[in-house]
């Protein structure tokens, strides 16, 4: 079998459905499964899967377990040649199933590989990039991240779309291509990860043992930013410095874990001070405000555990 397709859902039923639709109407030729790992959505996920998509591999979580591990229920029950972690909110573009298969064939060192993601009105969004530094993590702080977002969005439509590929550091999990031998050897996703950063985390194992990690430009899909956590927007900004956290733990050591807490704090204390004034100035708003006191104060509470 050429490749194994994982996409995990949590109430994105709409998003999934599409996703799915987008999947098989792509086949390109290929021999592959489909996996749907369900954390237990209420929203009739399991359902409409079932219904519309009888030839999906469907595994259903009791509770919510989180990005990583319900991929490796996936990937412990796959049989491709190269496993493939998809966003349920995006939509696959003709050709890119098989685009990035024959990459993979033709570049046996490549462990890992990513395509471009497209916004809706067709512009590139941040598809890849360096592993995280003390100085990036400083400019990401001062600059405001849609900012950041459309820049590099302008950057990589301008200058890399035609190239075909290029290694990078990590590519998004929101498509990831990954290749049977280099996983047997580096190991499954880290399920210590909840989600956010298990994509740099594999990334970095790959290249740690020698595998390459690959951007290619000429296969594309569309990716709905955000769609799949609107609703958890400041919950999941908690856990994305929990997962930040660890990852620097993990391979980065105390120092420069300390000096992030000490560069997250700083900008948690100053986005409060805004939102306090905005408590004061916007009473229509003032739910919002307190939902995102409430999680910077965890993420500053998260600074000061061990």
């Amino acid at each position: 079998m050429d490749l194994s397709i994982s996409i995990v859902n949590w109430n994105t039923k709409d998003l999934s459905r599409d996703c799915l639709e987008s999947v098989f109407k792509s086949k390109g030729g290929l021999n592959y499964e489909v996996f749907v790992v369900d954390n237990a959505s209420v929203d009739g996920s399991t359902e409409m899967v079932r219904k519309k998509f009888p030839q999906v591999k469907l595994i259903e979580n009791r509770q919510n377990l989180g990005f990583s591990k319900a991929n490796n229920q996936a990937l412990r029950k796959s049989k491709g040649r190269y496993f493939l972690l998809l966003n349920s909110d995006v939509i696959v573009l003709c050709d890119t199933l098989k685009k990035m298969v024959e990459f993979m064939d033709e570049h046996k060192k490549a462990g890992i590989a990513g395509c471009r993601l497209l916004n809706p009105d067709g512009t590139s969004q941040a598809s890849y990039g360096d592993f995280h530094s003390i100085a990036k993590v400083l400019i990401g702080k001062l600059i405001p991240t849609n900012f950041t977002e459309k820049w590099l969005g302008r950057y990589m439509q301008s200058h890399r779309i035609s190239r075909e590929a290029r290694e990078v550091d990590w590519v998004t999990g929101a498509f990831l291509i990954a290749r049977r031998e280099a996983i047997d050897e580096v190991g499954m996703l880290d399920e210590n990860i909840f989600m956010y950063f298990e994509d740099d985390d594999w990334c970095y194992r790959m290249r740690k043992r020698g595998w390459k990690v690959y951007f290619v430009s000429q296969a594309q899909v569309v990716h709905l930013f955000g769609k799949s956590i609107q609703r958890v927007r400041h919950r999941i900004s908690v856990e994305s410095v929990v997962s930040k956290y660890y990852f620097y733990r993990k391979h980065y050591g105390r120092t420069r874990l300390c000096m992030l807490k000490i560069f997250q704090t700083g900008h948690s204390l100053l986005v409060m001070g805004l939102q306090l004034l905005n408590y004061l100035l916007r009473p229509n708003e003032r739910n919002k405000v307190k939902e995102l006191l409430h999680a910077h104060k965890e993420i500053i509470k998260l600074s000061f555990e061990r």
